[in-house]
């Protein structure tokens, strides 16, 4: 196999790669809503966002960024369930909740 050809071929592995997750975001997003209308509840209701959805939302953020990445050609990385989940990190910007 000459190498255009094996290159054809990687690329149409990818482009199937990048179609399953361009179907993953389009789930994602009904997620995010239903995160972002959650939150806007507990933080309406209590006063302060859930930590543990803050965590998530964060994480999913930084998984939609990876499809991105992926999509776009900046990066050969596949997004999970090929590698691991983002860590729950909470976001640095906290202002949110300050008083």
């Amino acid at each position: 196999m000459s190498q255009p050809e094996h290159s054809r071929e990687l690329l149409g592995l990818r482009l199937i790669w990048m179609l399953l997750f361009l179907f993953v975001w389009l789930g994602a997003q009904y997620v995010l809503a239903m995160v972002v209308l959650v939150q806007l509840v507990v933080r309406l209701v209590k006063g302060e966002p859930h930590p543990g959805l803050t965590g998530f939302g964060a994480a999913l953020a930084t998984y939609l960024a990876q499809i991105v990445r992926f999509g776009t050609f900046a990066s050969e990385a596949k997004p999970w369930p090929f590698a691991d989940w983002p860590a729950e990190e909470l976001p640095e910007d906290r202002s949110a909740t300050a008083p």
